[in-house]
């Protein structure tokens, strides 16, 4: 990836919602949320005296408050500020 955050902010991959139930049943597009656990895959050097707490290869939970849909390469992802992330996982 070709695109370096600035400050604070972190580019994150999410991983996708199952599209079936376990029982099989077919979930449609309408009724599925939107995923809020992905990977790190890019962060920015974190605002003067306040280092960054999480680093490229990590897993996290994140908030839908505070997301930005960005496409780098044909492929989505989303970027938003450290402090919108819950956990790592």
């Amino acid at each position: 990836m070709n695109v370096k955050p600035l400050l604070d902010k972190v580019i994150i991959k999410p991983i996708p919602v199952e599209t079936k139930t376990p029982w099989g049943i077919i979930i449609p597009d309408n009724a599925k949320e939107k995923p809020q656990t992905g990977t790190v895959l890019a962060v920015g050097d974190g605002k003067p005296g306040e280092p960054l707490t999480v680093k490229v290869g990590d897993t996290v939970m994140y908030g839908k408050q505070g997301i930005i849909d960005i496409v780098v390469d044909d492929e989505p992802y989303i970027m938003m500020k450290e402090s919108d992330i819950m956990a790592i996982i």
